[in-house]
Protein backbone atom coordinates (compact mmCIF):
# COMPACT_ATOMS: atom_id res chain seq x y z
CA UNK A 1 0.00 0.00 0.00
CA UNK A 2 1.25 3.48 -0.90
CA UNK A 3 2.05 5.18 2.42
CA UNK A 4 1.33 8.58 0.84
CA UNK A 5 -2.20 7.61 -0.21
CA UNK A 6 -3.92 8.50 3.03
CA UNK A 7 -7.70 8.41 3.56
CA UNK A 8 -7.74 12.19 3.04
CA UNK A 9 -5.95 11.85 -0.31
CA UNK A 10 -8.28 9.06 -1.39
CA UNK A 11 -11.28 11.23 -0.56
CA UNK A 12 -9.85 14.15 -2.52
CA UNK A 13 -9.16 11.93 -5.52
CA UNK A 14 -12.63 10.43 -5.36
CA UNK A 15 -14.16 13.89 -5.45
CA UNK A 16 -11.93 14.96 -8.33
CA UNK A 17 -12.92 11.78 -10.14
CA UNK A 18 -16.41 13.23 -10.52
CA UNK A 19 -14.83 16.15 -12.34
CA UNK A 20 -13.17 13.70 -14.73
CA UNK A 21 -16.39 11.95 -15.70
CA UNK A 22 -18.96 14.78 -15.44
CA UNK A 23 -18.21 16.27 -18.86
CA UNK A 24 -18.03 13.03 -20.86
CA UNK A 25 -21.28 11.84 -19.26
CA UNK A 26 -23.12 15.07 -20.04
CA UNK A 27 -21.87 15.21 -23.62
CA UNK A 28 -22.57 11.55 -24.43
CA UNK A 29 -26.10 11.66 -23.01
CA UNK A 30 -26.93 14.97 -24.70
CA UNK A 31 -25.49 13.99 -28.07
CA UNK A 32 -27.22 10.61 -28.02
CA UNK A 33 -30.53 12.42 -27.62
CA UNK A 34 -29.69 15.12 -30.15
CA UNK A 35 -28.92 12.52 -32.80
CA UNK A 36 -31.94 10.30 -32.17
CA UNK A 37 -34.86 12.47 -31.10
CA UNK A 38 -37.30 13.39 -33.87
CA UNK A 39 -37.16 16.99 -34.96
CA UNK A 40 -33.98 17.94 -33.12
CA UNK A 41 -31.43 19.80 -35.26
CA UNK A 42 -27.92 20.22 -33.83
CA UNK A 43 -27.30 23.25 -36.04
CA UNK A 44 -30.42 24.99 -34.79
CA UNK A 45 -31.51 23.77 -31.37
CA UNK A 46 -29.77 24.31 -28.03
CA UNK A 47 -29.27 21.18 -25.93
CA UNK A 48 -31.46 22.68 -23.21
CA UNK A 49 -34.49 22.11 -25.43
CA UNK A 50 -34.01 18.36 -24.97
CA UNK A 51 -35.63 18.76 -21.53
CA UNK A 52 -39.00 19.04 -23.31
CA UNK A 53 -41.29 16.31 -24.59
CA UNK A 54 -41.97 12.79 -23.35
CA UNK A 55 -38.26 12.01 -23.09
CA UNK A 56 -37.39 15.34 -21.52
CA UNK A 57 -36.74 13.65 -18.17
CA UNK A 58 -33.52 12.23 -19.61
CA UNK A 59 -31.96 15.64 -20.16
CA UNK A 60 -33.35 16.96 -16.88
CA UNK A 61 -31.66 14.06 -15.08
CA UNK A 62 -28.51 14.69 -17.11
CA UNK A 63 -28.41 18.31 -15.92
CA UNK A 64 -28.98 17.42 -12.26
CA UNK A 65 -26.46 14.55 -12.12
CA UNK A 66 -23.81 16.56 -13.97
CA UNK A 67 -24.35 19.50 -11.65
CA UNK A 68 -23.97 17.30 -8.57
CA UNK A 69 -20.75 15.81 -9.95
CA UNK A 70 -19.44 19.31 -10.67
CA UNK A 71 -20.17 20.30 -7.07
CA UNK A 72 -18.23 17.25 -5.87
CA UNK A 73 -15.33 18.22 -8.14
CA UNK A 74 -15.38 21.75 -6.67
CA UNK A 75 -14.99 20.29 -3.18
CA UNK A 76 -12.14 18.12 -4.45
CA UNK A 77 -10.54 21.17 -6.04
CA UNK A 78 -10.71 23.03 -2.73
CA UNK A 79 -9.05 20.10 -0.95
CA UNK A 80 -6.38 19.68 -3.64
CA UNK A 81 -5.36 23.35 -3.70
CA UNK A 82 -3.74 23.35 -0.30
CA UNK A 83 -2.61 26.96 -0.49
CA UNK A 84 -1.75 29.71 -2.91
CA UNK A 85 -3.46 31.69 -5.64
CA UNK A 86 -6.99 30.74 -6.56
CA UNK A 87 -7.53 28.35 -3.64
CA UNK A 88 -10.70 30.13 -2.52
CA UNK A 89 -12.15 31.57 -5.70
CA UNK A 90 -11.63 28.73 -8.17
CA UNK A 91 -13.59 26.11 -6.17
CA UNK A 92 -16.28 28.66 -5.29
CA UNK A 93 -16.80 29.70 -8.91
CA UNK A 94 -16.95 26.11 -10.10
CA UNK A 95 -19.38 25.25 -7.29
CA UNK A 96 -21.69 28.07 -8.41
CA UNK A 97 -21.48 26.72 -11.95
CA UNK A 98 -22.44 23.26 -10.64
CA UNK A 99 -25.44 24.77 -8.86
CA UNK A 100 -26.44 26.52 -12.08
CA UNK A 101 -26.36 23.23 -13.98
CA UNK A 102 -28.66 21.71 -11.35
CA UNK A 103 -30.90 24.78 -11.65
CA UNK A 104 -31.02 24.32 -15.43
CA UNK A 105 -32.53 20.90 -14.78
CA UNK A 106 -35.15 22.14 -12.33
CA UNK A 107 -36.05 25.21 -14.39
CA UNK A 108 -36.80 23.74 -17.79
CA UNK A 109 -36.14 25.69 -20.97
CA UNK A 110 -39.27 26.50 -22.98
CA UNK A 111 -40.11 24.56 -26.16
CA UNK A 112 -39.01 26.68 -29.14
CA UNK A 113 -38.01 26.73 -32.79
CA UNK A 114 -40.24 23.81 -33.73
CA UNK A 115 -38.95 21.43 -31.05
CA UNK A 116 -40.54 19.24 -29.88
CA UNK A 117 -42.49 18.56 -33.07
CA UNK A 118 -45.50 20.82 -33.35
CA UNK A 119 -43.97 23.69 -31.38
CA UNK A 120 -44.21 27.09 -33.12
CA UNK A 121 -41.00 28.77 -34.20
CA UNK A 122 -41.72 31.67 -31.84
CA UNK A 123 -43.08 31.06 -28.34
CA UNK A 124 -43.59 33.12 -25.19
CA UNK A 125 -41.10 32.84 -22.33
CA UNK A 126 -42.42 31.24 -19.14
CA UNK A 127 -41.18 31.94 -15.62
CA UNK A 128 -39.19 28.69 -15.57
CA UNK A 129 -37.78 29.42 -19.02
CA UNK A 130 -36.60 32.82 -17.82
CA UNK A 131 -35.04 31.29 -14.69
CA UNK A 132 -33.33 28.67 -16.88
CA UNK A 133 -31.67 31.43 -18.85
CA UNK A 134 -30.79 33.46 -15.75
CA UNK A 135 -29.21 30.64 -13.73
CA UNK A 136 -27.39 29.47 -16.85
CA UNK A 137 -26.00 32.94 -17.46
CA UNK A 138 -24.72 33.27 -13.89
CA UNK A 139 -23.16 29.81 -14.06
CA UNK A 140 -21.50 30.46 -17.40
CA UNK A 141 -19.95 33.71 -16.19
CA UNK A 142 -18.64 31.98 -13.06
CA UNK A 143 -17.14 29.19 -15.14
CA UNK A 144 -15.43 31.69 -17.42
CA UNK A 145 -14.01 33.49 -14.38
CA UNK A 146 -12.81 30.15 -12.96
CA UNK A 147 -10.87 29.51 -16.16
CA UNK A 148 -8.91 32.74 -15.74
CA UNK A 149 -8.41 32.27 -11.99
CA UNK A 150 -6.92 28.83 -12.56
CA UNK A 151 -4.91 30.12 -15.53
CA UNK A 152 -3.19 32.53 -13.13
CA UNK A 153 -2.65 29.71 -10.63
CA UNK A 154 -1.16 27.35 -13.20
CA UNK A 155 1.08 30.06 -14.65
CA UNK A 156 2.44 30.76 -11.18
CA UNK A 157 3.11 27.05 -10.70
CA UNK A 158 4.98 26.83 -14.00
CA UNK A 159 2.21 24.77 -15.65
CA UNK A 160 2.19 26.90 -18.78
CA UNK A 161 0.32 24.39 -20.93
CA UNK A 162 -2.56 24.23 -18.46
CA UNK A 163 -2.45 28.00 -18.05
CA UNK A 164 -2.88 28.58 -21.78
CA UNK A 165 -5.55 25.89 -22.06
CA UNK A 166 -7.45 27.65 -19.27
CA UNK A 167 -7.18 31.06 -20.92
CA UNK A 168 -8.23 29.73 -24.32
CA UNK A 169 -11.16 27.89 -22.77
CA UNK A 170 -12.33 31.04 -21.02
CA UNK A 171 -12.16 33.09 -24.22
CA UNK A 172 -13.83 30.40 -26.35
CA UNK A 173 -16.68 29.90 -23.90
CA UNK A 174 -17.20 33.66 -23.47
CA UNK A 175 -17.46 34.05 -27.25
CA UNK A 176 -19.80 31.06 -27.54
CA UNK A 177 -22.04 32.29 -24.75
CA UNK A 178 -22.18 35.82 -26.21
CA UNK A 179 -23.17 34.36 -29.57
CA UNK A 180 -25.96 32.15 -28.26
CA UNK A 181 -27.24 34.91 -25.96
CA UNK A 182 -27.63 37.19 -28.99
CA UNK A 183 -30.47 34.96 -30.20
CA UNK A 184 -28.90 34.04 -33.52
CA UNK A 185 -28.81 30.44 -34.75
CA UNK A 186 -27.07 28.25 -37.31
CA UNK A 187 -23.27 28.72 -37.06
CA UNK A 188 -23.70 30.41 -33.68
CA UNK A 189 -25.42 27.36 -32.22
CA UNK A 190 -22.70 25.05 -33.52
CA UNK A 191 -20.04 27.41 -32.16
CA UNK A 192 -21.66 27.22 -28.74
CA UNK A 193 -21.67 23.41 -28.91
CA UNK A 194 -17.94 23.55 -29.69
CA UNK A 195 -17.44 25.90 -26.72
CA UNK A 196 -19.31 23.49 -24.43
CA UNK A 197 -17.15 20.59 -25.61
CA UNK A 198 -14.00 22.65 -25.02
CA UNK A 199 -15.11 23.61 -21.52
CA UNK A 200 -15.90 20.05 -20.44
CA UNK A 201 -12.56 18.90 -21.89
CA UNK A 202 -10.89 21.58 -19.77
CA UNK A 203 -12.76 20.47 -16.65
CA UNK A 204 -11.69 16.87 -17.24
CA UNK A 205 -8.06 17.88 -17.87
CA UNK A 206 -7.85 20.02 -14.73
CA UNK A 207 -9.44 17.27 -12.62
CA UNK A 208 -7.02 14.66 -13.98
CA UNK A 209 -4.05 16.93 -13.27
CA UNK A 210 -5.13 17.59 -9.69
CA UNK A 211 -6.02 13.91 -9.19
CA UNK A 212 -2.46 12.94 -10.10
CA UNK A 213 -0.83 15.61 -7.94
CA UNK A 214 -3.12 15.31 -4.90
CA UNK A 215 -1.14 14.76 -1.72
Amino acid sequence: MNPHCTPAVRTTRSLLGYGVVAGPLFVVVALAQALTRDGFDLSKHAWSLLANGELGWIQITNFILTGLMTLAAAVGLRRALMSGRGRTWAPLLIAIYGLSVIGAGFFRADPAQGFPDGTPETTTISWHGMLHFMVGGVGFLCLIAACFVLASRFAGDGRHGLAWFSRITGVVFLAGFAGIASGSHGPTTLAFVAAVLTTWAWMTTVSVHLYRTAA
